[in-house]
């Protein structure tokens, strides 16, 4: 058994390169020779979001506090609140984030496939984010 202690590990800030808006990055747990899944709980303030991104054995998003927004690529942009949980297939192209007016937090939850979690993409325009054409 191995008890992470909260705090053990230290916050970071969201890159630019994957995220617009401030964001705030707190690892729970990482990949181990018996456990190929990572965490994190991230929390977006209004109007951050991820870019566009793809995870090669799917994602989980547990939300645990606040109001946000999912996109699949091609599909509406949807509201998720917390106790919801959201499933992303295998190489499902999407973002996530916070609404415009109140920040969310999740726990993202990913699985290691060949030392890849994910595939980071373009950044989520303002116009899409808005669901504008």
């Amino acid at each position: 058994m191995k008890i992470d202690k909260n705090g053990s590990q230290p916050s970071a800030k969201g890159p630019s390169d994957w995220f617009t808006g401030t964001v705030r990055v707190d690892p729970l747990f990482a990949p181990n020779e018996a456990r190929r899944g990572a965490a994190a709980a991230v929390t977006f303030e209004p109007g951050a979001r991820t870019a566009w991104h793809t995870h090669p054995l799917g994602q989980t998003l547990i939300v645990t506090a606040g109001l946000g927004l999912v996109q699949r690529e091609g599909g509406p942009i949807e509201e998720i609140r917390p106790g919801d949980v959201v499933w992303f297939e295998p190489d499902e192209k999407h973002w996530h984030g916070a609404s415009l007016t109140t920040a969310m937090t999740h726990i993202a939850i990913q699985e290691n496939l060949n030392g890849k979690v994910v595939d980071w993409m373009d950044h989520v325009t303002d116009q899409q984010y808005q669901g504008e054409p």
